[in-house]
């Protein structure tokens, strides 16, 4: 679950740490401007995603569908049993089967409890970035970039983007995992601006009676 977190945290402000000269990095930010202008207008969003981890050294593939609902600081996630609400400054994790709850302070600075809320932001700073290619997928046009982080430290490589060049959305999001493991996540279905209300992101204990709580503050 923490590395999903990265994953999505991957995926969704928008200033950049360094400038680049070469042709394919000026086109890369000219797109990736253009998305963050039209995120910016959005009050919320909603995604429906499928989460793919794959090794292809051991022959594994773990595919997951989830969804993930976003305004300000704020979110939900859903995925595979398990429930994740944060109000920007309590995160709760709610366990279906165990009917479990733990309680947590995520640390912005930790990169196993980044903030899902910033999926569609990642170019904002500490990436180099550069234009692929453009390409088609389903009949969609995309465009493809590629990230490289400054920080030489982080768990993967490279990232790639690949971006609705009609719609200017995130289409899906892969890293490539300096121990072998590749992640992608995959919008299956983007709606911006519901009126969602602010409990949403909060965990409702009397909507769960007799659930345990552990509380790690």
């Amino acid at each position: 679950m923490k590395t999903l977190l990265l994953s999505l945290t991957l995926l969704f402000s928008f200033t950049f740490a360094f400038a680049q000269d070469d042709s394919s990095s000026k086109k890369a930010k000219e797109i990736l401007d253009k998305v963050s202008a039209k995120m910016k207008t959005y009050t919320t969003v909603q995604a429906e995603f499928v989460s793919t981890m794959e090794n292809l050294q051991d022959n594994i593939k773990e595919t997951l569908k989830g969804t993930i609902r976003l305004k300000g600081n704020k979110y939900k996630l859903e995925i595979s049993g398990t429930e994740i609400f944060t109000d920007g400054k309590t995160m709760w994790t709610y366990l279906k089967d165990a009917n479990e709850v733990n309680i947590s302070e995520p640390d912005p600075n930790d990169d196993s409890s980044l903030n899902p809320a910033k999926i569609f932001k990642i170019w904002e700073s500490d990436f180099k970035f550069k234009f692929v290619k453009e390409t088609f997928e389903k009949a969609i046009a995309l465009y493809e970039i590629d990230l490289y982080p400054i920080n030489k430290d982080k768990t993967y490589s490279r990232i790639t983007l690949k971006i609705d060049k009609d719609k200017l959305t995130i289409a899906s999001i892969k890293y490539v995992g300096k121990e072998g493991n590749n992640y992608t996540i995959e919008i299956q279905k983007f709606i911006p601006n519901n009126p969602f209300a602010d409990n949403l992101f909060t965990f409702d204990e009397k909507a769960h009676p007799g659930v345990e709580k552990i509380d790690m503050r």
